[in-house]
């Protein structure tokens, strides 16, 4: 891909707090930077979770920040049929298969129930163990190639390594609730938007060898990925809403506070659209430190460090 393309992709499950502003700030930022466009989806496929008109709300909050999509904004609710048909594409080729584990079985099996992450997957249902031996299939799952560890070049956090079959073996696609799991959406919806870059923050960097098995497995192009610095709530977790993270205010302040999280010098300008403006020349001087950067073919001249 030689055209930028970038995307911020928030959930509607609240508004927009100061941590996920970082996300959005970022992945504007370099789609700025590198004269590309930035693009808005609203990653609404687990709609039990979005309440009414948050996405909308979303949308208010950026605009009030000055940070507008270059294109129609997308709804992933609006394209379940793109999904449907990869996994088709997936069942046809042997690569997926139903699975009719309860969640239940699984931290049985495991022994434990796991404090964060997933549970991972033993292969109960593949077809070479057995299949559903009669039982209903709740999920699809990915079957993971022989060889699944997934080496890459993250932006800022350098060489990276998982080895997915070890850390979580065959994963879900479609859930036994009958809704779409997030790591084939967010393929199948990057590949229809030709996005280039994708910058997010550093919780979604395990996402990544996930999305690339998928990406490989249909046949897709591999963004790039550049995984940003999260804001921490007072106990050392993630902000988020989960732990009571507040929709921001002011946007000036706002904006600047996402900026000494992403690593930009104090800027003097006193509007959202300056402080924007100025920005970008620090969001290029920022990311030329990153490890992992490799400029890219629409990448203009660097600026003096």
């Amino acid at each position: 891909m030689s055209a930028y393309r970038g995307r911020f992709a928030p959930s509607p499950t609240g508004p927009l707090h100061a941590g996920s502003l970082v996300a959005a700030l970022g992945s504007w930022l370099d789609a700025r930077w590198h004269r590309g466009a930035w693009l808005l989806r609203i990653e609404d496929v687990d709609r039990p979770r979005c309440p009414p008109g948050m996405d909308r709300r979303i949308l208010q909050q950026l605009d009030a920040l000055g940070l507008r999509s270059d294109e129609p904004v997308s709804w992933q609710s609006q394209h379940e049929s793109r999904y449907a048909a990869a996994l088709q594409r997936l069942v046809d080729a042997g690569l997926a298969y139903p699975c009719a584990c309860t969640r239940a079985e699984l931290v049985a099996a495991q022994g434990a129930r796991p404090r964060h992450g997933e549970l991972r997957y033993p292969g109960t249902c593949r077809p070479e163990a057995g299949g559903l031996r009669g039982r209903a299939p709740r999920a699809w799952r990915l079957r993971l190639p022989d060889d699944a560890c997934v080496r890459w070049l993250d932006r800022r956090l350098g060489p990276q390594q998982q080895d997915v079959a070890q850390a979580l073996g065959d994963f879900v696609l479609k859930r036994a609730d009958g809704l779409w799991a997030y790591q084939l959406a967010v393929v199948v919806d990057d590949a229809a938007q030709g996005i280039s870059d994708v910058v997010r923050g550093a919780d979604l960097a395990d996402n990544t060898p996930r999305q690339i098995l998928l990406q490989r497995a249909l046949g897709l192009a591999e963004p790039r990925t550049l995984h940003l610095p999260l804001v921490l709530a007072p106990d050392g977790q993630k902000l988020s809403k989960q732990n009571g993270a507040q929709a921001f205010g002011d946007p000036l302040a706002a904006l600047r506070d996402a900026g000494k999280v992403l690593g930009l010098p104090a800027l003097t300008a006193v509007t959202p659209s300056d402080w924007l403006a100025q920005a970008v020349s620090a969001w290029g001087a920022r990311i030329a430190l990153f490890p992992g950067e490799i400029p890219h073919a629409n990448h203009p001249q660097r600026p003096a460090v």
